[in-house]
């Protein structure tokens, strides 16, 4: 764990739970896996804010927790899930990109909660959704319902792990802390409800959903409050399942970008001739690239994606485009060679990328102390002479794509903690702006003339109606330029995983 990942996951705890969360978060990404008196110990927090600390956290799935042989629990906070926070805006859009505005809202609830009931997540999602909606149209249960049964089908959503039955009606004494448990086949079951009814918009805090004031409504008690009918079955949003379609279409477009021209002849659909077929799966079976693979020749052959090969493609083109943008054409001239030729000597280089002896040299050095490149030492003789030694400059993909990968989290904190000074910098204009936003709507829902809004929107002057424009713009970049960062994170981590599984 680097000290900018624990950086970057601080600032995320910060952010999304506030001090205390983080404070305990941090304590134990520092730490490892720790037991209840020992944290508040060590951080000098109170053992009941400790406590809810930790709920947040494992609510969120960013602490687990084990039982030790002696009975007692310790809780281990885990970072790459804390960093997958980034990522969040991504889920959100693709859900909306692959399921509409309710499938986004679906992914939103479960990710701002962690975990929720399906009848939760529908009856929420259906009154947020009617709140946009013109008066007089509501979102029908049933409508939220199919699409939550869709992102199941298709393992966007899946179910958490609960405390099995015969845990509950053990006679003896409790244990620490429950087992959770989860059958595979179950993961993605979805329960049968019957969810009748129809999204309902807020009303005025005097009022219920009925319009009648609130000394009329009879009042409730325990008794008559109606059963939750999916109680105890819990979804949480499947980030790996999300991982799964942001590679994939990651190798699409790399495959469509580098055939772009032949793809473009390909008809509308998938009314394709065998012989048509066949010759555009043999021109991407012998793709440099070699991004789709041909085993056997019985029956036409079986053709497979290589993913491996593939990301490490993307990852490779990766570190191209951030070598051309920070040292330059030649210098990326330099690395595509000793990518091609594996290994190459000082003056080779100089020989085939036909640029000057002292030119060459700075570049090679600068990618070198960069750790972009990097420099193997074959020596002709024991005593490893200067003069009987082989110098070959090679590109180390894995150690140059942990370092990116590295100087990614960097920029992420970094950007954060910008987006955070200019928000503070600018506290008391964007409360003013606030409050007169909030007067404008109050009196738009009383049927104010337009003469008075007018003179309401005076409240904020010209230059501070300005500042606040560069402001909006500025946060709309640097989170522009967080989300192509985490794109770049995702696609290095990718390729590192990939790699660390074929060892």
């Amino acid at each position: 764990m680097t000290q900018a990942e624990i950086k970057l996951c601080s600032l995320l705890l910060q952010e999304h739970f506030g001090e205390i969360v983080e404070k305990i978060g941090v304590h134990l990404i520092r730490t490892g896996s720790q037991p209840l008196r020992v944290i508040a110990h060590d951080t000098g927090t109170s053992l009941d804010q400790v406590k809810k600390a930790l709920c947040v956290l494992i609510q969120h799935n960013l602490v687990i927790y084990q039982v030790h042989k002696r009975g007692v629990v310790e809780y281990e906070a885990q970072c790459s899930r804390v960093l997958r926070m980034l990522r969040y805006p991504r889920y959100i859009y693709t859900a909306k990109t692959l399921y509409s505005d309710t499938g986004e809202l679906i992914v939103e609830e479960l990710l701002l909660n962690g975990k929720m009931t399906m009848s939760a997540v529908v009856k929420k999602v259906a009154d947020r959704l009617t709140e946009t909606m013109e008066d007089g149209k509501t979102m029908d249960y049933a409508e939220v319902s199919n699409t939550f049964v869709r992102l199941a089908d298709t393992h966007f959503v899946q179910r958490c792990p609960f405390v099995p039955a015969t845990e509950n009606s053990d006679p003896g004494p409790p244990p620490p802390a429950p087992t959770l448990v989860i059958n595979e086949k179950d993961m993605y079951l979805v329960p049968k409800l019957s969810l009748i009814g129809k999204g309902k918009r807020r009303r005025s805090s005097d009022e219920d959903a009925t319009g009648e004031p609130k000394a009329k409504r009879p009042k409730h008690t325990a008794d008559n409050k109606e059963p939750i009918p999916d109680d105890g079955i819990y979804w949480q949003a499947n980030l790996d399942r999300f991982h799964q379609h942001f590679r994939d279409q990651g190798i699409v477009s790399a495959v469509a970008n580098r055939m772009d021209q032949i793809f473009r002849s390909l008809p509308v659909g998938y009314n394709i001739s065998k012989q048509v077929l066949d010759q555009y799966l043999t021109l991407l079976a012998d793709d440099p690239l070699e991004f789709v693979g041909k085993s056997g020749d019985s029956g036409g052959g079986m053709y497979v994606i290589n993913l491996h090969k593939a990301l490490g493609s993307l990852a490779t083109a990766t570190l191209e485009s951030v070598v051309q943008e920070r040292f330059g054409s030649r210098c990326a001239r330099i690395f595509r060679l000793v990518l091609q030729k594996k290994h190459l000597e000082q003056k080779q280089v100089e020989d085939f990328a036909m640029i000057p002896a002292k030119e060459a040299k700075d570049m090679l050095y600068k990618m070198l102390s960069e750790n972009f490149i990097s420099l193997q030492e074959i020596p002709k003789t024991p005593d490893h002479a200067p003069s009987r030694t082989f110098y070959l400059y090679t590109v180390n993909i894995l150690s140059a794509a942990r370092m990116l990968l590295h100087r990614c989290y960097k920029s992420i904190a970094n950007l954060i903690e910008r987006r955070q000074f200019e928000t503070k910098e600018n506290k008391r204009l964007l409360e003013k702006s606030q409050r007169v936003e909030a007067i404008i709507a109050s009196m738009q829902a009383t049927g104010a003339e337009e003469a008075q809004l007018q003179e309401i929107e005076e409240m904020i002057t010209a230059p501070e109606r300005q500042q606040l424009e560069t402001l909006k713009r500025n946060v709309n970049k640097l989170d522009a330029s967080e989300i192509q960062v985490d794109e770049t994170i995702f696609l290095l981590e990718s390729y590192i995983e990939s790699t660390m599984k074929r060892q």
